[in-house]
């Protein structure tokens, strides 16, 4: 089997780093808001560029805890787009207030900024733009938009760490930029972690409140807090990993640079769009195409992993039932949630395995047999 990701061959890499810092960690006899977590922070913050950095227990934390360090609750809207992992509208639901969706551009499957301000209304309180797949939404539309209407703006770059948006790393451009570290991602660890990041001093500090039971005292309390700590074993193991993320992502693209080659002219396969102000870093590397069934049942006959992302749009989950949105109200991410397929992309994808994938998929297109 040719797997989707291979954490083993990429975490095999950095394993005898990994030990070194695990037995630090193991010896120190600190393992929540330790050495490691203070100073992965200081490390993201330089490679962001971005004045404040704070580790939280994982991605959806993250979208949390920067909805409600904002203010953002009842009664509140914030628009968002319906093609994504469920968490993003789940944090804004989890604090109380209403995901307002936008449908999506049919060449990024990020939100069609076009489509904002007739959504945007009193009870409008923010913008969360998703850095899908690893592509950087339309930043500064998006800015521009909130600006002239007083919105936050909170950067989903849970799929986007270290992309960029016009020479600026995905996330920093808003308000808040959330991050998730979850195994599979582009910087990923050993179990959960996330990061929330901000220009603003007053979020940064409500945020750490927040983290940590709303207390900045042991056992004297400000305010309803969560428990949302990045431990001292995943910022170890982290560290690490930060180092490489660069050489990864650059692994990354030049394995989709081949599949983009050799797909460009394959009749019913439509390859990822890059925009020219961005840097694509494919956290997923998915294929537009005409013939997804087809494909995917070709793919997995040859033991190749493949994986739809995602099958049902988010205006359409049984949950939000209740928003009364209905079939047909977002046409191109239910289009595209029929259409898109994601096949093998990490660091550590070897160019044999990339020829018998192209191969593959090129052969159930001409309708001969694999």
């Amino acid at each position: 089997m040719i797997p989707l990701i291979n954490l083993d061959r990429q975490f095999q890499q950095i394993k005898a780093e990994a030990m070194e810092a695990f037995s630090r960690v193991y010896d120190s006899g600190q393992y929540i808001l330790g050495a490691e977590g203070k100073q992965f922070e200081e490390e993201v913050k330089a490679y962001l560029n971005t004045p404040y950095a704070i580790g939280v227990g994982n991605g959806t934390d993250a979208l949390v805890l920067a909805l409600d360090a904002l203010g953002i609750g009842e009664g509140d809207e914030v628009i968002t787009t319906p093609f994504t992992f469920f968490a993003t509208a789940e944090a804004i639901s989890r604090v109380g207030a209403t995901p307002v969706f936008v449908d999506i551009e049919s060449k990024t499957f990020n939100i069609d900024t076009t489509q904002i301000n007739d959504v945007i209304n009193e009870k409008t309180k923010a913008i969360m733009p998703v850095h899908l797949f690893g592509q950087p939404a339309d930043m500064k539309a998006i800015m521009t938009i909130a600006k002239a209407n007083n919105l936050y703006v909170i950067e989903d770059a849970c799929q986007a760490f270290g992309a960029t948006v016009n020479g600026k790393k995905a996330g920093t451009i808003g308000d808040i930029g959330c991050f998730s570290f979850f195994p599979t991602k582009n910087l990923g660890t050993m179990g959960d972690g996330g990061m929330i990041v901000t220009k603003h001093n007053h979020v940064s500090e409500k945020i750490r409140l927040l983290r940590h039971h709303g207390s900045t005292k042991k056992y004297y309390h400000e305010e309803i807090g969560y428990n949302s700590r990045l431990d001292e074993v995943q910022a170890a193991l982290l560290r690490i990993s930060l180092t490489h993320i660069d050489e990864w992502n650059s692994n990354r693209q030049s394995a989709a640079a081949f599949y983009n080659q050799e797909f460009m002219t394959l009749q019913g396969v439509t390859v990822p769009h890059i925009q020219s102000d961005s840097e694509h870093i494919y956290h997923l590397y998915c294929l537009d195409l005409e013939n997804r069934d087809g494909i995917s049942t070709g793919l997995s006959k040859a033991k190749i992993a493949n994986g739809v992302y995602y099958p049902r749009p988010l205006h359409l989950q049984e949950v939000y039932k209740g928003l009364s949105y209905n079939v047909g109200d977002f046409p191109i991410a239910e289009k595209k949630s029929k259409s898109l397929l994601a096949i093998p992309m990490h660091p550590y994808l070897s160019k044999d395995e990339q020829v018998e994938i192209i191969r593959t998929i090129s052969s159930v297109v001409s309708g001969s047999k694999p």
